[in-house]
């Protein structure tokens, strides 16, 4: 690859800013044009993390629309579809029949799965950082209720080991889509092919494995999005360690928001407790937290990126830490790798450095494990870890992913959550 010429911080940041504002859809951020056209849940948080520091206004506008979505259960949609363009991305809203469900929110068309709980954290950090603190508190105010909702639809509904820990029911819950954790899950699943077009990117598995998601997908929808189907007969159900350590991190800082709106912390305190015994007892396997198939019983032997969301925790053990911060910073990760960090260990036989989630680093989760990192007091590698990323779009754009070794671009360009999250690492000032 020809390398770009270097990029300085102001150049940086106005490239991003130009990424967000070309990808501005009303009050939502698409993640890129045409490939991506409506508003996604994982995404769309990231995009308002970046914006915290920046525009305190635009940052909640972004979590609003998305929790617009919102169905009745609490359960925040993966994604929520925009009408310009309802049918422009399979599957779309005549594929998930959202209306048809008496839960669903009126008049607003969206998928009938989830994504990482990620918003409490993100409307904690707009609290954190806004210059004007009553915008910011009128904003919390208004988000908590539903962010309340949400963290009690996950306890309720998709507890489905009993263990305190939630499940997702889908791949596409993980916003890791294609990670190699989820071959043996899915590959039990039938064998099946639909006669339908999807533009994917170079880099997603097979169309035979694209089916098998659609086939999942279906069964779900086919059931009334049903709480007690996914308990008795959903054939995909994995607690997934980074889904979880997400959860348990919004469930502390949702603590830290609770006394703005008149509200007692103490049952999200008692929450992240609950998750925290749920991720060690049931998810802790040879130095690394595993995701674990409820249908199997199986620990997955793959040790990915996801391995390392329990570090979100401040309460984590010490010694549990450092076991992660080894492997983290070992040849299994970043101690063979040029840029940080490669999304699934580079030993493992599974390992792809193009494919999607199997091998190419993420700005998003390169953020994540900085937070992590920054949490537990390791300034060495939350330095290392910014000032990588930052070289990756420095190199490449604002790309959706990278090539761990040599810094490509992969997936699509102009991707809004690398430009948002590339603008919080600005912030820091954690550039070389």
């Amino acid at each position: 690859m020809e390398a770009r010429p270097a990029v300085d911080d102001a150049a940086l940041g106005r490239g991003a800013w130009s990424v967000l504002d070309a990808n501005r859809a009303g009050a939502a951020t698409v993640p890129a044009p045409g490939l991506y056209p409506h508003q996604w849940n994982w995404d769309s948080t990231f995009v308002a993390i970046g914006l915290a520091r920046w525009n305190t206004r635009r940052a909640g506008a972004e979590l609003l629309g998305l929790l617009a979505g919102q169905w009745r259960t609490g359960m925040v949609p993966h994604i929520v579809f925009r009408p310009a363009r309802t049918e422009a991305y399979f599957p779309g809203p005549s594929v998930w029949r959202s209306r048809e469900n008496p839960a669903s929110p009126n008049g607003t068309p969206t998928s009938g799965l989830t994504q990482p709980p990620l918003h409490a954290l993100a409307a904690w950090w707009v609290w954190r950082h806004a210059a004007d603190r009553e915008e910011a508190a009128a904003l919390v105010r208004r988000l908590y209720p539903m962010l309340v909702a949400q963290h009690a639809y996950l306890a309720t509904t998709r507890d489905l080991g009993g263990g305190g820990l939630a499940a997702i029911v889908h791949p596409w819950e993980s916003g890791m889509d294609d990670s190699p954790v989820w071959d043996a899950p899915v590959g039990a699943l039938p064998a099946v092919r639909y006669a339908y077009r999807r533009e994917e990117p170079p880099g997603c598995h097979s169309d035979s494995h694209q089916d098998r998601y659609v086939w999942l997908a279906l069964r779900y929808r086919d059931s009334g999005y049903d709480a007690a189907y996914l308990r008795e007969d959903h054939p995909f159900a994995v607690e997934d360690p980074m889904f979880n350590g997400i959860w348990l991190a919004s469930c502390q800082v949702l603590a830290e928001l609770a006394p703005l709106a008149g509200a007692d912390p103490g049952p999200h305190l008692e929450a992240a407790e609950r998750i925290r015994a749920g991720l060690l007892e049931r998810l802790w396997s040879d130095g690394v937290f595993r995701a674990r198939d409820l249908r199997s019983g199986r620990l997955s032997p793959v040790s990915t990126v996801g391995c390392f969301g329990p570090m979100l925790d401040p309460g984590l053990p010490a010694d549990r830490v450092e076991k992660l911060v080894g492997v983290l910073e070992s040849p299994r990760f970043m101690g063979a790798a040029g840029y940080p960090v490669p999304s699934c260990e580079i030993r493992a036989p599974q390992f792809d450095r193009s494919r999607y989630w199997r091998g190419p680093s993420w700005v998003n989760t390169n953020w994540l494990l900085r937070l992590a990192l920054a949490v537990h007091g390791r300034t060495d590698l939350v330095r290392l870890l910014g000032a990588g990323t930052l070289r990756l779009v420095r190199q490449a754009g604002f790309r959706e992913c990278f090539d761990p070794f040599d810094g490509s671009g992969r997936g699509s360009g102009d991707f809004s959550c690398s430009a948002a999250l590339t603008l919080d690492l600005l912030a820091d000032n954690v550039g070389i």
